[in-house]
């Protein structure tokens, strides 16, 4: 039975791409990194200036701040993707500004089913560690 089902799994994965840079793998690879989701969640508010976004994500984030570099190569790599749109308006100087895509606002529900899943969890996932962590070294 396992057998099958892996079969199965190794159809899947080689219909949708295995190479490093194919969706699936990418862009579940971002929603794991530390701080591409939260920049989704508060994308979902509305569109944010650059400096702004940076600001909010310091507020909300537990690990404090994001350097400008590390959240320009987010957005890049989200906008790459077609998650978020940038927009640069004529002004001098030009103001620049983020907000997701259809794609983006899709991905953004997605993430907020998952972290649903995982908070009404949350018990059992405690409990899982505590048994675990009571187990002393392996």
């Amino acid at each position: 039975m396992s057998e099958e089902r892996i079969a199965a799994l190794a159809a899947q994965m080689a219909l949708h791409g295995t190479a490093r840079d194919a969706p699936v793998r990418a862009v579940m690879g971002l929603l794991g990194d530390r701080w591409t989701t939260l920049i989704l969640l508060v994308l979902d508010t509305g569109p944010w200036r650059h400096a702004e976004l940076r600001r909010v994500l310091a507020r909300l984030s537990a690990e404090q701040s994001i350097s400008q570099r590390v959240l320009t190569l987010k957005l890049r790599a989200l906008e790459r993707d077609g998650f978020v749109a940038r927009a640069v308006s004529g002004d001098v100087p030009p103001r620049v500004s983020y907000r997701l895509t259809a794609l983006g606002e899709g991905l953004a529900g997605e993430a907020q089913r998952t972290i649903g899943w995982i908070q009404a969890r949350t018990e059992a996932i405690h409990a899982a560690r505590a048994v675990f962590d009571g187990q002393g070294e392996r």
